[in-house]
């Protein structure tokens, strides 16, 4: 049948690649938005203090388990925040032993809580040889913090200047491209087939920088890596409905009380975890591509970690246009939820 004609869709249970889950009532708030339809998620390690160390990855994964509802099943896939002064013996130990699937690197200062990231790389090498050997992937912020370097520009000079360098000098080490947003990106993912794929953000498929400007200031589209020019957004679409193997869902979804984002200097971050599948289910629909969101959403990632597929499924229905809250309510204050500017027809079925 034809993408077009397509009404009902069943897939694997997807997973989320990228996930801001937080800590507190916003973790006992959010957690259950993103069990509903996930079986798995990449936790990000950036609370404060961050989750530099197995023991604290494992502390952290106790609290996220202790916050899921009865009746709800999730997998934490708990991730070790990357400082100069990292224990390359911890990190094994935290892998070996199934604590922490993956590491993630920040450049220092590149986006919330990330003030503890790494500035003088060569202080990690050790870290990203034991990585190497051991085949555990690190999760890249992939931008320059350089005052001097525009902010549209940042993930492409961290490609050259950063990235390239790197993986020159650790060509073994599995590396993730986390929420990219530029042609830059795509086009280097495309260009080596070794140890390298990215992770592509379900808001970052549907705005672009005008979302985010055009008529006013709109916080709750601001995020970071902030979102780019129009030609970027198609260019992660044909990424995204490609069926590469390469590219797979990592939503980003970065919760924060409304009262955080709306101030002089608002926190960057979207909420995206409640809408995500049926975001995803009209982009790819609109390319003519609805077959192939069960690879972006459920197989490419697990295949890059080296984990089963789920045996689960879920079932996407269209119907008449759906109504998502605006907001969820924390005991902090409210969660302004993903708008994506057109209607949702897709209805999730866990």
């Amino acid at each position: 049948m034809p993408d077009k004609d397509l009404t009902t869709l069943t897939i694997r249970r997807p997973d989320d690649w990228h996930l801001h889950l937080r800590d507190g009532n916003m973790l006992r708030a959010v957690l259950p938005e993103t069990a509903r339809h996930f079986g798995r998620a990449i936790i990000m390690p950036n609370l404060v203090p961050p989750v530099v160390t197995a023991e604290q990855a494992s502390a952290y994964r106790d609290r996220i388990m202790a916050a899921l509802p009865d009746g709800m099943q999730f997998e934490p896939l708990m991730t070790l925040y990357l400082t100069e002064t990292t224990d390359p013996d911890d990190v094994r130990a935290a892998f070996e032993n199934g604590i922490a699937t993956a590491v993630k690197l920040y450049p220092a200062g590149a986006t919330t809580n990330s003030a503890s990231g790494v500035r003088d790389f060569e202080k990690v090498r050790s870290v990203l040889d034991t990585m190497a050997e051991i085949g555990m992937p690190l999760c890249v912020h992939g931008e320059v913090t350089d005052s001097n370097i525009d902010i549209f520009d940042r993930e492409a000079v961290f490609i050259d200047k950063i990235l390239k360098p790197l993986r020159k000098k650790v060509p073994d080490l599995k590396v993730v491209m986390e929420h990219v947003t530029t042609e830059d990106a795509v086009d280097y993912v495309r260009d080596n087939h070794k140890n390298l794929a990215a992770t592509i953000t379900t808001h970052h498929l549907i705005i672009n920088r005008n979302h985010i400007l055009a008529g006013g200031i709109k916080p709750h589209y601001y995020c970071l890596p902030v979102a780019k020019r129009e030609a970027h957004r198609v260019a992660l679409v044909q990424a995204a409905v490609s069926g590469d193997k390469r590219f797979f869902l990592g939503t980003d979804s970065a919760p924060h009380i409304d009262p955080n984002k709306l101030q002089t200097c608002g926190c960057a971050g979207i909420f995206t975890a409640p809408n995500t599948m049926s975001c995803l289910a009209e982009v790819f629909e609109a390319a003519g591509e609805l077959k192939k969101l069960e690879a972006f959403a459920s197989l490419n990632g697990p295949r890059f970690y080296g984990l089963p597929a789920s045996e689960q499924t879920i079932t996407l229905r269209k119907g008449d246009p759906l109504k998502y809250p605006t907001h969820i309510a924390t005991e902090d204050g409210p969660v302004t939820v993903f708008d994506p500017g057109f209607d949702l027809h897709w209805h999730v079925e866990a």
